[in-house]
């Protein structure tokens, strides 16, 4: 099994590399396959419920980093495959070979860095691959070229690495407190770290916590260091966007629960669980008022995984056993959802040539697959039953009432229904409401049309379902054995 370890380390950077020289239907090809086998791969490490924890190298995998490399190849498999029919409306360009060369080298360079975050074992190296995604996804960002795209990347150049700075700190701060009991030699490897944790200093690994949630949570989009966010999510292509929202969040909140099982074993829980939920509900707060004013389509998807980080931030802090499975279901069924999400919205930005809402109407019409498909997803991302968004927030509500949170669970549920009917009033305007007489520019392009931009959002939508009905009894397993680390079990 440690070989599959590695394969998930190497195997995106062989079409990264290819795509500098090959021509861009092999790229595509080995694109696709190297999602489809990195998706494979992390299927195959599900059944063994990350116990006990996987080593080779550098590499470690248990329950917990587990769940998000599925989340994250899941993910890539399905942006590898719209990818190819997003592209096909600009592949006359004359630019196009140019654009698809650095497009598909920065995709799998960012997939490939995305799964190696939860796979690298401690948290100076976990600082290091968040580092990586950081700089690939900033080109992803620029790769229109346009001003916009331009202004977005460089903001988010900007914060993410303040961000980062502040995490580097977080990660100074823990390397002395583990020195203090385990030596100056130490390489911060979680399993000596969290075995450490209740002879750590206190001071420092509190300053420590606090510093990673605002420095990795620059990164995740929690308040207030979410700025960069909906700008990054509207210019950069759909296909990036559905990576960064559905994986790129994930990991750096993984980031943030490692620091997270640090403190809870050294503090006791109440610490850190109160300050996720001082961050969660203002992430909730913030996001579901957005979601009720925004015009741009993409934007609006963008402050609604600013909800979801809440909602995981909250589920964390609630502490509870069925809560923590609830925030690991999440992760996975948010990456479904909201890979789905912006997916749909690439189709229809081809299709209208535009993001703003008020201009998107007909596409149930328009677009007789890609439309209601992205009806259905938004209200299954909105908490609709039978999803897996609706399972998981319910396990987390439920967890808040377990742990005595009766106050925090009624608000986030509040706040999550605000936000459903935000997403669900603009995606039903966008899908049912009658398109213009004079006609839709663009409408019935093929490139909107492609079954390579209907196929994975209908593998998102399955899974949506899957995840929300009966997730399998091997995955059931990891998500509890997931919980059960998070909560301090060994």
């Amino acid at each position: 099994m440690t070989a599959v370890l590695t394969l998930l380390a190497l195997l995106p950077l062989l079409p990264a590399a290819a795509a500098l020289t090959a021509p861009v239907r092999l790229t595509q090809c080995l694109t696709v396959a190297s999602g489809a086998a990195c998706f494979v791969l992390a299927c195959a490490l599900v059944p063994r419920g990350g116990r006990p924890a996987l080593h080779t190298g550098i590499l470690r995998a248990d329950a917990l980093s587990t769940v998000f490399v599925l989340a994250t190849a899941f993910v890539y498999a399905c942006c590898a495959a719209h990818s190819v029919g997003y592209l096909r409306h600009d592949e006359h360009s004359r630019d196009f070979p140019r654009y698809a060369r650095r497009f598909y080298v920065g995709l799998n360079l960012f997939a490939w860095s995305m799964l190696c975050a939860p796979l690298v074992d401690g948290l100076a190296l976990l600082w290091v691959a968040v580092e990586v995604t950081t700089v690939v996804s900033a080109l992803l960002v620029a790769v229109e070229n346009t001003e916009g795209a331009t202004e977005a990347a460089w903001k988010y150049v900007l914060l993410a690495s303040a961000g980062l700075g502040i995490a580097l700190l977080a990660t100074i701060f823990m390397y002395y407190a583990g020195s203090r009991v385990l030596g100056q030699t130490y390489d911060l490897g979680f399993a000596p770290l969290l075995e450490a944790a209740p002879r750590l200093p206190h001071t420092a690994v509190r300053l420590s916590f606090v510093l990673a949630v605002l420095g990795f949570g620059t990164k995740a989009g929690l308040v207030p260091v979410h700025t960069w966010l909906p700008d990054a999510h509207a210019e950069a292509p759909s296909t990036v966007s559905a990576m960064l929202s559905g994986s790129l969040l994930a990991v750096s909140f993984y980031a943030v629960l490692r620091y997270h099982q640090v403190a809870a074993g050294s503090l006791g829980p109440h610490f850190p669980r109160t300050v996720l939920l001082v961050f969660g509900i203002a992430s909730l707060l913030l996001a579901a008022l957005y979601v009720l004013d925004q015009h741009d389509i993409k934007r609006l998807l963008a402050y609604s995984s600013v909800e979801h980080m809440g909602i995981l931030t909250v589920g964390v802090g609630f502490g509870a056993p069925i809560a923590l499975a609830g925030v690991l279901l999440h992760v996975l069924a948010h990456a479904a959802a909201k890979g789905n999400a912006f997916m749909g919205a690439g189709a229809l930005v081809r299709a209208y040539r535009t993001k703003e809402i008020r201009r998107l109407r007909g596409a149930a019409r328009v677009l007789p697959w890609s439309g209601p498909m992205f009806l259905a997803t938004v209200l299954a991302l909105s908490a609709l039953p039978p999803s897996g968004i609706f399972r998981s927030e319910f396990q987390i509500v439920a967890g808040g009432l377990e742990s005595g949170h009766h106050g925090v669970a009624a608000v986030l549920v509040v706040l999550v229904t605000l936000a459903f009917l935000g997403l669900a009033i603009a995606a039903t305007q966008v899908v049912l409401t009658p398109a213009p007489a004079d006609g839709v520019p663009g409408a019935g392009e093929p490139g909107a049309r492609s079954v390579w931009m209907v196929v994975p959002v209908a593998a998102g939508l399955v899974a949506l379902v899957v995840l929300g009905v009966h997730p399998p009894d091997a995955l059931a397993a990891l998500l509890a054995r997931g919980a059960a680390e998070l909560g301090g079990a060994s």
